[in-house]
């Protein structure tokens, strides 16, 4: 039986993380342009936040009633069919890998930035993003409060990232952005333009909003689930929501909104503003810390769902084999890594067809329009 350690600081933590990746800096710029003006910017946001609570409200209904390791599996299970539950969980281990394996390699990018002159090796990137998924897989083999405690520190590093971005509101602004247009377009004229730009810029801004729904993939690790999961995952969403909020009207006001639709690297533009040339190395280092925090905890939450198929007997049964001493998946966590591992090897070389040649500036994952679901949105 699985040992309880996640407490309610734990899990608000893992929804933070799971749903922060890399979108919040460059989203803005995408919804920016798809809605036009500033006021139908921010309620898509507002109504994006929303939305995402009323869903948030449900999972947290759904895992304080339904706690069980690998929840998003077993609820579809339950609630449908098996069938169908491993159909979209098998979607979803798939996609999450070769996200990880993605978003790695920009982080692999940052750091080759600070490094190399030009754009980094091929095979800097691979060792780098290959070290990175071997710490965590040793980290995540030491059990889950071992896992959570490694979460917390490297997410409230990512915080205080977005915390060191709203500092720059009290700077001299707005920024003067090159090559952005000044002339704004006009306004929506009628309800249905109105509400088909909101509905437009709501598209980005959805997908930024999203991961929080694999919460539930802990059910079976929390202390006390029927009163912290469903705590645990509001608080988690009302934190995402007004760092977004404040997040965005500090790129309104510093960059100014008809520079925001043609901005590039507007989290560059942000710490270039605070502390000059030298805040691009400062701004690698943190985006690389945060995406280690991404591929931390997609090996804690996926495994967990590949222990669920085994209960149900979908995978074989070593897929919920434990280590006696740590509580770790050990199996399902090794299969997760080795995915992870394939999908950056692999001769299709899919990175290159994502037109990341990288000519990273800060804003490696903050460009490429080919990637949106998995570096836009950071999923």
């Amino acid at each position: 039986m699985s040992q309880k350690k996640l407490n309610l600081f734990d899990l608000t933590m893992i929804v933070v993380s799971l749903t922060i990746g890399m979108g919040i800096f460059r989203t803005p710029v995408v919804a920016a342009a798809n809605a036009g003006t500033s006021l139908i910017f921010f309620l898509a946001w507002l109504t994006g936040g929303l939305v995402a609570l009323c869903g948030a409200l449900t999972y947290a209904e759904i895992g304080s009633r339904y706690p069980v390791t690998g929840g998003y599996y077993k609820i579809f299970s339950y609630g449908y069919h098996p069938s169908l539950a491993f159909a979209i969980n098998c979607i979803i281990l798939v996609s999450n890998a070769g996200s990880t394996a993605l978003v790695a390699v920009i982080g692999a990018e940052y750091v080759g930035q600070l490094i190399f002159s030009g754009p980094a090796p091929e095979l800097f990137k691979q060792a780098v993003t290959i070290g990175a998924v071997a710490v965590f897989y040793i980290v995540n083999l030491l059990g889950i409060k071992m896992s959570s405690r490694v979460q917390n520190a490297l997410i409230l590093i990512k915080i205080s990232l977005i915390a060191l971005l709203l500092l720059s509101v009290f700077g001299t602004h707005p920024v003067i952005v090159p090559g952005a247009a000044t002339a704004a377009p006009p306004a929506p004229s009628s309800i249905s333009g109105f509400l088909k730009a909101l509905g437009i810029g709501l598209i980005a801004v959805s997908f930024t909003y999203g991961g929080y729904q694999q919460t539930i993939n802990f059910g079976g690790d929390v202390k006390n689930p029927a009163r912290v999961m469903p705590k645990g995952i509001t608080y988690g969403i009302t934190i995402i929501i007004l760092l977004y909020l404040s997040l965005n009207f500090v790129y309104v006001k510093v960059i100014g909104f008809e520079s925001l639709k043609h901005a590039d690297s507007i989290a560059a533009i942000l710490i270039k503003h605070l502390f000059g040339p030298v805040g691009e190395d400062i701004l690698r280092v943190l985006m690389f810390v945060s995406v280690l925090a991404y591929v931390n905890v997609l090996l804690m939450s996926n495994p967990r769902v590949m222990y669920a198929m085994s209960e149900e007997g979908i995978l074989p049964p070593a897929f919920k084999k434990k280590t006696r001493k740590h509580d770790a998946i050990l199996w399902s966590l090794t299969a997760f890594s080795l995915v992870i591992i394939i999908t950056l090897l692999s001769p299709a070389r899919w990175r290159r067809s994502s037109t990341i040649p990288f000519s990273l500036t800060p804003s490696a994952c903050l460009r490429p329009p080919p990637v949106f679901l998995s570096c836009v949105s950071g999923k």
